[in-house]
């Protein structure tokens, strides 16, 4: 590795750190933001306190009883008769189902009581749901009089097929509210509707607001908890966006919004439970909370969504909704219309667009005749090589040349020994890869265009659900770590497992830097690079990757050693020392064209030796 590729991984470094000062900033932006629409809320809440304080005055208190049910200090439970008889009545579950989702619901509320996606499983090879039987909460609230919530009460069933069902909540008073569920043929996604019916006499016209309360545990699905919890998360969706907005992503959070938005998605690595409402919800409350590894239920996260839906009074009326309960598969969720898909995590825009509209339509195309992944991933890698080759070559020849001519930059070195003769060794330097016809920055801006490429298979793999339970060699899941060797208990650093590719991909960037170290300078100032690139930064890779998918690693080991060959072709066919030797020697004492660069060099020189005579 010589001097001018560190310059290259030295200025991708400061590019990432100047990324995570800006991202910091703009995330100490949204705090102020937040603080400041949350204490708005408090007042709020404060104010519709009084108002309850108020109303409560006029009214029996209601408390909640043992089993749910609301009880007043009057004895009696609800003033409508009908709504008494239901909330004492027994669930049934109703079952729909078509050749992806089997969503059980109950008619306790009309709500989902589980999904289980039948095309997928857990990586324990059991059933895969996204939510256990109970472990969803889908209800409604309003004032008819009374403040009741749907989910209190068993609704009747009215008709039921394989893939809809109709269940009816009447009212003594006069109507009924409705919870209508379609399953459409070959779709993840499930219709409700919630109709208010002949209510007109039952619901108080001032009322113009519904509160729906819906929330879900997820279950651990994957292998590997923390990589499980990093790629999970919790979205939102405002209409008009490019993009929808997140929280989480690895750690509990909340977010409390006070603009319409379209849907909000309980996002877990690989599924997704998303509800949107084609009318929008008016405002809402957002949380959720990650359970930790030894949890024993197994589960992954909590998730609740309090949103506020618009109600127009006065007159029958449907709202609509739609529940999606699937994978998050790229152009599946790109099919709904809805963005989506923008909810797996590809990277920024650039990395993004690289990744959507090349590794993405690459992979589907490879993946139609070639069923093994890991042959897939080796002509991917094959590929992306051939297309970044004419960069690859100019960074490569250019490294070549300089080790050609490291003999050279060895005498400039101890002429220079000094370090206020720094000015004067770089002035030589630049005149010696001039007449040698090696550009400066010929190693360094190559790697820095690639680098986006490698951002983005960083982001695709472990976010592929392609990958996900997919085997190659010895590793039984691309998408997770290769446990070659399971230590029975956690290691610090490395963890409980070994990762046979994390380590193939070491030891070949340790090769590769070895191969590339004979290229550098002998000066004692570049000793700490050398011991970064041939010995840091392999072991560092080892430990961040151990925990990785094993398609990055197994991509990355590809990488180098497709890197190294080409080195060798480069250095072997294309790249002539004795040439290079012979145009220096043909150059030497003739004068050379100064560029505005050596000319900044001398004048930066004569500034020096300038002050260096005054303090003399």
């Amino acid at each position: 590795m010589n001097k001018n590729t560190i310059i290259g991984i030295v200025l991708i470094a400061a590019i990432l750190f100047g990324f995570s000062w800006y991202t910091s900033k703009q995330a100490q932006e949204q705090m102020a933001l937040q603080a400041k629409q949350d204490s708005i809320h408090r007042v709020e809440q404060l104010k519709q306190m009084a108002a309850d304080s108020a109303w409560a005055a006029e009214h029996p208190l209601t408390v909640t009883d043992s089993t749910g049910a609301l009880a007043t200090q009057q004895g009696t439970v609800y003033k409508d008769s009908l709504l008494e008889a239901a909330s004492h009545g027994e669930q049934e579950l109703v079952v729909l189902s078509n050749d992806k989702l089997e969503l059980v619901l109950t008619t306790q509320g009309g709500q989902p009581y589980s999904a289980r996606i039948k095309d997928y499983r857990n990586y324990d090879s059991t059933d895969l749901y996204l939510f256990r039987p109970g472990a969803s909460h889908y209800g409604i609230s309003l004032y008819t009089g009374e403040t009741i919530n749907t989910a209190d009460f068993v609704f009747q069933l009215v008709s039921k097929t394989d893939t809809s069902v109709v269940m009816r909540l009447p009212f003594a008073g006069g109507g009924c509210i409705e919870q209508r569920w379609s399953l459409p043929a070959d779709s993840y996604q499930a219709r409700n509707e919630v109709a208010f019916l002949g209510m007109q006499s039952v619901i108080p016209r001032n009322v113009s607001v519904l509160d729906i309360d819906y929330s879900v545990t997820l279950p651990r699905m994957e292998k590997g908890y923390k990589n499980e919890v990093q790629y999970s998360k919790l979205d939102y969706y405002f209409t008009g966006d490019k993009k929808p907005s997140e929280i989480g992503r690895g750690r509990s959070a909340s977010k409390r919004i006070d603009n319409k938005i379209a849907w909000f998605s309980f996002h877990q690595q690989f599924f997704s439970a998303i509800v949107r409402a084609p009318q929008e919800f008016t405002s809402g409350d957002l949380s959720v909370n990650f359970l930790p590894d030894d949890d024993p239920e197994h589960n992954l996260m909590a998730c609740e969504a309090k949103m506020r839906a618009e109600y127009k009074s006065g007159a029958d009326q449907v709202i609509p909704f739609e529940f999606y309960f699937g994978p998050n598969h790229y152009r599946t969720l790109q099919a709904y219309g809805q963005k989506y898909e923008k909810t797996i995590p590809l990277g920024g825009w650039l990395v993004g667009w690289f990744t959507r509209f090349v590794i993405i339509p690459l992979f589907d195309w490879l993946h139609k005749s070639i069923a093994n992944f890991g042959i897939i991933i080796l002509l991917m890698t094959i590929f992306i090589k051939i297309v970044v080759s004419p960069f690859t070559f100019k960074s490569y020849s250019s490294s070549a040349k300089m080790q050609a001519i490291k003999p050279e930059i060895d005498k400039l070195n101890e002429k220079y020994p000094k370090q206020e003769d720094a000015m004067k060794k770089q002035q030589a330097q630049m005149e010696l890869y001039k007449r040698a016809g090696i550009s400066p920055m010929g190693g360094c801006l190559p790697m820095l265009l690639q680098f986006p490429i490698l951002w983005a298979m960083f982001r695709f793999f472990p976010a592929s659900i392609e990958l996900r339970q997919q085997s190659f060699l010895w590793a039984d899941d691309l998408s997770a770590y290769d446990s070659f060797i399971d230590f029975g208990s956690r290691v610090p650093l490395i963890g409980d497992h070994l990762s046979l590719f994390a380590l193939l991909m070491a030891v070949s960037m340790f090769f590769y830097s070895k191969m590339n170290s004979a290229q550098m300078s002998s000066d004692p100032n570049m000793a700490g690079m050398k011991f970064m690139s041939v010995w840091m930064m392999p072991v560092m890779m080892f430990f961040i990757c151990n925990s990785l998918s094993a398609g990055l690693s197994y991509y990355y080991l590809l990488s180098n050693l497709i890197t190294m060959l080409e080195t060798w072709v480069i250095k072997k066919w294309f790249v002539h020392p004795e040439e290079i030797m012979a145009k220096l020697k043909a150059s030497a004492g003739k004068p050379l064209p100064k560029s505005k660069w050596q000319q900044r060099l001398e004048q930066a020189q004569k500034m020096q030796q300038e002050q260096m005579k005054k303090r003399r």
